[in-house]
């Protein structure tokens, strides 16, 4: 799948994009497009337009494309092509449009493990097709776990290649990157990581809300957390993990064990005993799900008023 780099006049060429703005973020904005002439009917796709000036670091854009276009799986988010302008990149990608999957569970409010089984062996084939690659996705977390369309079985879509890396067996990735509950013990500890672990971890976090709720390291304070973390101090409390099956518990522990080169693969993740015969009847409460969803969004508003208030300070009239 090649990339096509052109003249900035080439986007408005093949493409009409829409008005809207589909998110935001520091330096870029996404936008729905079409092919010339479509935009009121598709097929649409997705556009990031990124601002060149805001962005610290265009070397970390650059890492992220060539990722991004090595990359053809059906869990993945693709990248057709990028318009590389003076002040600005823009990347037509894949459009997605059923939102982050912890919503859709919500939502349904109905959910079992082995719908939390089939979620994880999608997510883990997706990875091992990564790490086979030798690509670490270095931030797995929800919010990157996306559903293709509204449809009730829509598959998920890994996103966000932000913070991904390829590696060699001569390279030790030493950035300590990611979201703070989600991010792996070897990440905190500063000597240096190699491989696909940190995505497991990361997964295995997941795993464990899908199935009660709340996540399985939780600190208001930093320090407090990490060393939650680099100690895997965790546990499966009552009542919420009562009715979770013990294979269902095996699984976790197997994905969040401390030392990286002791825990699973993603490839035996999908051929775990649970993965394969997880019951439809063992139901999962999602209220602490719920909960836990509404409280992120309230947090994610709060930002956004501060942000706002922050601005009509800076711009009222002295």
């Amino acid at each position: 799948m090649g990339l096509l780099f052109t003249t900035k006049t080439a986007l408005q060429k093949k493409y009409d994009v829409s008005k809207d703005t589909l998110g935001s973020g520091n330096f870029a904005t996404v936008k729905k497009c079409a092919l010339k002439g479509q935009l009121d009917k598709g097929p649409w796709q997705a556009v990031k337009i990124i601002d060149k000036n805001k962005v610290e670091d265009m070397g970390d854009i650059e890492r992220e494309v060539d990722i991004m276009n090595k990359i053809d799986h059906e869990n993945i988010i693709k990248l057709y092509e990028i318009f590389d302008e003076s002040k600005k990149m823009n990347l037509v990608m894949e459009l997605v449009t059923g939102g982050e999957l912890f919503d859709r569970i919500v939502a349904r409010g109905n959910y079992s493990e082995k719908d939390a089984a089939n979620v994880m062996e999608t997510l883990c084939k997706a990875l091992k097709y990564l790490h086979d690659m030798n690509i670490v996705h270095r931030d797995l977390k929800p919010e990157n776990i996306l559903l293709e369309s509204p449809a009730e079985d829509a598959p998920i879509k890994v996103a966000d290649f932000g913070l991904a890396r390829m590696i060699s067996n001569k390279d030790m990735m030493k950035t300590a990157c990611g979201t703070p509950g989600y991010v792996a013990p070897e990440v905190l500890q500063n000597k240096g990581y190699s491989s696909g672990a940190v995505d497991i971890w990361s997964a295995g976090v997941i795993l464990y809300i899908l199935l009660c709720g709340f996540p399985p390291f939780y600190e208001e304070e930093l320090p407090a957390l990490f060393d939650q973390i680099l100690k895997g101090r965790y546990d499966f409390p009552s009542p919420w993990w009562d009715n979770i099956s013990a294979e269902a518990k095996a699984l976790v522990k197997k994905m969040l064990t401390v030392d990286p080169n002791k825990r699973i693969t993603a490839d035996a993740v999908t051929k775990d005993e649970w993965i394969m015969k997880a019951s439809p009847d063992k139901k999962i409460d999602t209220q602490n799900l719920k909960k836990m969803q509404a409280t992120k969004k309230l947090r994610e508003a709060g930002k956004k008023l501060m942000a706002v208030n922050r601005l009509k300070a800076l711009t009222a009239a002295p």
